[in-house]
């Protein structure tokens, strides 16, 4: 970037100061260590089944589970996979919602007579003004 002035100095180091803040800022969001969520799924639930997150939060999921092997599936965003079962590991995958708004996962594995009802949501918060 070429920086050029017909005026003051003091007007281009002022723009090459919130220059620098403005690359500092982004350079910070990028960095952003991701939000650990751990959820345990058992006997048709998940634990927590609602999470609630600010915009732009990468989530990093960490899955286990209480007994048989489930699924954790976020409707419509190309996430699916197995969670072992109890005693075999975790799986863990990342996240980030697209928008504000509701994001529902569910179980993708069949795992007994209440599967259709093992669901959570992600909340994604509207950024405040």
């Amino acid at each position: 970037m070429v920086l050029t002035s017909r005026g003051s100095s003091g007007a281009l180091a002022a723009s090459g100061l919130a220059l620098a803040a403005v690359i500092t800022l982004h350079a910070a969001r990028a960095q952003a260590p991701p939000q650990a969520v751990r959820v345990t799924a058992e006997r048709f639930a998940f634990t927590p089944s609602e999470i609630s997150v600010s915009p732009g939060t990468e989530i990093e999921f960490h899955l286990t589970s209480e007994d048989t092997a489930h699924g954790f599936h976020i409707l419509g965003q190309g996430v699916d996979l197995t969670i072992p079962k109890r005693g075999r590991g975790e799986a863990t995958v990342r996240f980030v919602p697209p928008a504000p708004g509701r994001y529902v996962f569910e179980c993708s594995r069949m795992c007994g007579a209440g599967h259709s009802f093992m669901r959570g949501t992600i909340i994604v918060k509207e950024a405040a003004r």
